[in-house]
């Protein structure tokens, strides 16, 4: 399959940000000169470490992190998740919109991160996924005239991603939070569309 077949496939923003994801784990491999598990010098400089943002002004790293992954089994799943949900996502707001949950919601889980200790040192595209997932729930719970279901279903989702040993809960809860305001946003814009197109007036 051709690699335009796959931007149609998943999408254009969404398979973007994947080979943005792979790209930057392909650098982690080189530097760390291991394919399956990425240095902890390697995640200090590319990921997010808390002293150093705090400390020494690298405020660029809670924007680089939500790209950064720890080992292959990371990447793999989270990539996975990727393309199923930004898929969905994108198939419902658009590229330039899915980009922007991607974003804004990993930056908040990334920023939220930073009240954990000092000697944190984390990465990864969760709080972005859980994002994308937050956005996909709140749209399909407004646009189904269902809030409490959706409210209770995102809930869920973070009770089982976030309470294993080494999970950055807080960058799932700021990334969570943040796709959820953004889908009901969306939501209502898709409702009201909906409507109009229902009942014929403007919106």
């Amino acid at each position: 399959m051709s690699l335009e077949r796959y931007f149609h496939r998943y999408g254009k923003a969404t398979f973007t940000l994947f080979l943005i994801n792979v790209a930057v784990y392909t650098v982690e491999s080189i530097l760390s000169l291991n394919p399956f598990a990425i240095s902890g010098w390697v995640l200090k400089l590319l990921g997010q470490w808390n002293y150093a943002v705090l400390h020494y002004g690298w405020w660029w790293q809670p924007f680089t992190a939500m790209f950064v992954h720890v080992g292959i089994l990371h990447i793999g799943f989270n990539m996975y998740f990727l393309l199923v949900m930004g898929r969905q996502l994108e198939g419902i707001i658009g590229p330039k919109r899915l980009v922007l949950v991607y974003l804004v919601s990993g930056l908040a889980g990334n920023l939220l991160t930073l009240l954990m200790s000092p000697m944190v040192v984390s990465a990864g595209a969760s709080g972005a996924l859980f994002g994308i997932a937050g956005a996909l729930i709140l749209i399909t719970g407004v646009v189904g005239g269902n809030i409490q279901g959706a409210l209770m279903n995102a809930f869920v989702l973070f009770l089982i991603n976030s309470l294993l040993p080494g999970v950055n809960a807080l960058a799932h809860l700021g990334g969570l939070l943040v796709g959820m305001a953004m889908g009901y946003y969306y939501g209502k814009r898709i409702r009201r569309h909906l409507m109009a197109r229902m009942y014929g007036y403007g919106w």
